[in-house]
């Protein structure tokens, strides 16, 4: 069975005024290229990955998307996300 998976996270700090967008591209569970908006380009793991990386960082119209992606995704679903994961962090189950 061969897995491709994406999974993309949003990481904040202090409520909005840290947040981190980090995307990361899997294959058959090894990461073969991330996205890190602290970093603000493109990482490949793999040789696929840094070929796929480079071309990537080198294309500015997705460089511009990725990098405004903090504001208009994580920063935007901040109200929807915040009561399901960082106002729960100290709560204990019963």
């Amino acid at each position: 069975v061969l897995q491709h998976m994406f999974m993309s996270e949003c990481d904040f700090i202090n409520g909005t005024e840290k947040v981190r967008l980090v995307d990361r591209f899997i294959y058959n569970r090894q990461m073969w290229a991330m996205f890190d908006s602290d970093a603000g380009h493109y990482v490949g793991f793999t040789p696929m990955g840094r070929g796929r990386a480079k071309a990537w960082n080198s294309n500015p119209v997705i460089m511009e998307n990725k990098r405004t992606s903090v504001d208009w995704l994580c920063r935007r679903n901040y109200r929807i996300v915040a009561p399901f994961s960082v106002e729960r962090r100290g709560e204990r189950g019963a």
